[in-house]
């Protein structure tokens, strides 16, 4: 069985019982008593070894122990990510699971769980499109792994809506997994389904929930009681005995990937756990992943075709707004502010994205050279007028902004550039004179992850928007994803020219989805799609990421990108890994990195030709609360080459040690370089 934590091996345990391979088991570990998971049938215990083993302390009675399938996902994210088994194993299971005593253990199995839940009469359904129907249709007649290519409106969850239903209906025990890149949209995804097929056969797994929630969730997903599982990246890893479908929603969205401990991407293990459970896989978005469209291109992913929006309304028009030839220092264009006072006037909403919290990114000294660094990190601290303070997004830390510079004691110090919640205040002045019909004035939100931060405040303001109480809505990419604003016909997105030269090889992907997303938030009401616009105010409209989004041409930005990667040797045309490094000093960072590259020299494995190790660097941001980050680029041009060639390294890595060095991890299919 997995030993609790780090550990990178099995560990052998004595058992009076027999115990099945996946049965939930305590057992000692030094001086803690921790879960486990008998992995493995036993392969026998040397007689007249020179050591005892220790018993377990007992099996997690009630629980059914936990599938082949579900182990062999296990043991494949910890392979291919290069983590151990346990860390995985049980970064999986609620974490409470792993605390409760036998009696509340017992306790806790009297409740209901054992049957799956009934659904439901189903009320009367609204008309498929041609296309939606077209989609069902290849869906039930083909094995998949399917990439439901949708415009935003097209009607993707009423897709999967119809999947799910098709699927319950003809297997009583048969279970659906939905995932969604963040916690924001789950509440809105499970609102629909309750509505479908009852409160009684739809849980949630995401890490906002409690412990006692995420542990009945589990419960009722691991016994088959809960026929549908909606959840974020950490539902891929959900027990669901009777999996049959795995929808991965927005399947390009980062989100998707894990940053922290197992660098797992969920939607990659979304497809191969559908293969190990024959189970469909369906990925859906409007601006899929590279590495998903070239999938699709090359017949590993049916593709399905959803372009159209519902009712045929149209997508809305993208203007271009050359801030080269705007007043100097302008924030918003006076064609723009013009077009948000004709929606206001009509009771329409508009909404103005800015992928940047806080008033101001930067406070600066007019007289000297000081500006609100962290003392802690390689950044700067952001400036939040509401609350007068400076605040390191990196590591949090935050003090009230000074009276004078403290630098050279000059008072004159000021805000450099634009957050949302200066944009908020400046839209205000811009707007005071502006009035509805009625005569009453203009109202403006902002969302993001500072004004939505107390429990309750996201679910507040997406009610406000809903309702009509917000003319003009201010916020972060937070607003861009998944909401269906029925009012909103104008969106405009600011300051979007950074990313189009970005050291990042996939910043214009990132863009490009990010664009598309914000404006798909626009017309979403067939009645006012014909007048819904997106303005990009931009210094480069020529480029031609904005010629694509022009058109709402996806295919013609993939293939531009495609190409340009292969040319340049980039994924999905080569794979990827980093090694990074966290240490006291870059120099230890950077040497711990350095001395195992020249170890890989002598790495034993007969795939090292094909393998480039490049030299060890700073990362973007590389000190974050006092420690210091270096990162080493490896890459293949075989993603097997690269896994033997990991799996061989990291004994090196393991044994490479620096004074002074904390910790290191290997990040495969890094989503950031």
């Amino acid at each position: 069985m997995p030993a609790h934590g780090s550990a990178h091996a099995l560990l052998s345990y004595r058992s009076e019982l027999p115990l099945a391979a996946g049965t939930l088991v305590r057992v000692p570990l030094g001086r803690r008593e921790v879960l486990g998971v008998v992995w493995d049938a036993p392969a026998g215990h040397a007689s007249g070894a020179d050591f005892e083993l220790k018993p377990v302390i007992g099996s997690l009675d009630g629980i059914a122990a936990l599938s082949a399938n579900w182990r062999r996902l296990v043991t494949f994210c910890a392979n291919y990510y290069q983590r151990s088994l346990g860390e995985v194993a049980l970064a999986a299971l609620p974490p409470q699971l792993r605390d409760l005593s036998a009696v509340q253990l017992a306790r806790r199995m009297k409740r209901p769980y054992a049957a799956a839940a009934q659904l439901p009469p189903i009320g009367q359904l609204r008309t498929l499109s041609e296309q939606q129907a077209q989609a069902l249709s290849d869906i039930e007649g083909q094995a998949g792994p399917f990439l439901l290519f949708g415009a935003t409106g097209s009607g993707k969850t009423e897709v999967y809506l119809r999947t799910v239903q098709t699927l319950l209906s003809e297997d009583p025990q048969a279970q659906a997994l939905i995932m969604v890149p963040e916690i924001n949209l789950t509440p809105q995804l499970e609102q629909r389904f309750v509505e479908r097929f009852g409160e009684a056969a739809v849980v949630s797994m995401h890490s906002g929930m409690t412990p006692p929630q995420r542990l009945k969730s589990w419960l009722s997903a691991h016994t088959g009681a809960a026929r549908i599982v909606l959840g974020t990246r950490m539902a891929v890893f959900a027990s669901m005995p009777n999996l049959r479908l795995i929808v991965v929603d927005e399947e390009h969205d980062p989100s998707y990937k894990q940053q922290e401990g197992a660098r797992y991407s969920a939607r990659d293990l979304a497809v191969y756990r559908g293969k190990q459970d024959r189970a469909r896989v369906i990925l859906g978005s409007a601006t899929p992943a590279l590495e998903s469209w070239q999938a699709s291109e090359k017949g590993r992913y049916l593709r399905l075709d959803m372009r159209a929006r519902i009712g045929d309304a149209a997508l809305p028009a993208v203007r271009m707004v050359d801030m080269r030839l705007q007043p100097k220092k302008a924030v918003l264009s006076p064609q723009l502010l013009d077009a948000i006072g004709q929606r206001i006037a009509r009771g329409e909403q508009s909404l103005i994205f800015l992928n940047r919290r806080g008033y101001a990114p930067v406070l600066a000294c007019t007289a000297c050279d000081w500006k609100s660094e962290c003392p802690h990190c390689s950044a700067f601290r952001v400036f939040h007028k509401i609350d007068r303070t400076l605040r390191c997004h990196h590591c949090g830390f935050t003090e009230r902004v000074p009276r004078a510079c403290p630098g050279c004691g000059n008072v004159d110090i000021a805000p450099v550039g634009r957050g949302t919640e200066r944009l908020e205040e400046h839209l205000g002045e811009l707007l005071a004179e502006v009035r509805h019909p009625d005569g009453s004035p203009v109202r403006i939100a902002r969302m993001d992850a500072d004004s939505t931060r107390l429990k309750g405040a996201l679910a507040s303001q997406l009610a406000s928007v809903h309702a009509g109480e917000v003319d003009v809505l201010v916020g972060t990419q937070m607003i861009t994803k998944g909401h269906d604003f029925r009012r909103i016909t104008l969106v405009a997105a600011l300051n979007a020219d950074t990313a189009l030269f970005s050291s990042d090889f996939r910043a214009p992907e990132r863009l490009f989805s990010l664009l598309m997303q914000a404006g798909g938030r626009a017309g979403r009401d067939a009645a006012q799609a014909q007048s819904s616009e997106m303005w990009i105010q931009t210094f480069h409209p020529d480029h031609p990421l904005f010629t694509a989004l022009r058109r709402h041409d996806y295919p013609a930005f993939a293939r531009n990108e495609l190409e340009e990667r292969k040319r340049a040797g980039l994924p999905p045309f080569a794979s990827q890994a980093l090694v990074r490094a966290d240490a006291r000093s870059q120099e230890v960072a950077q040497a711990f990195l350095n001395a195992a590259r020249e170890a890989a020299a002598a790495t034993a494995v007969d795939c090292f030709d094909r393998v480039t190790v490049y030299p060890a660097v700073p990362m973007n941001v590389q000190r974050v609360a006092d420690v210091e980050r270096a990162q080493m680029l490896v890459e293949s041009d075989s993603r097997m080459a690269l896994q033997r060639f990991l799996a061989a390294w990291r004994p090196v890595l393991m044994a490479t040690r620096e004074r002074g060095l904390i910790r290191w991890a290997i990040d495969v299919d890094p989503l950031t370089i």
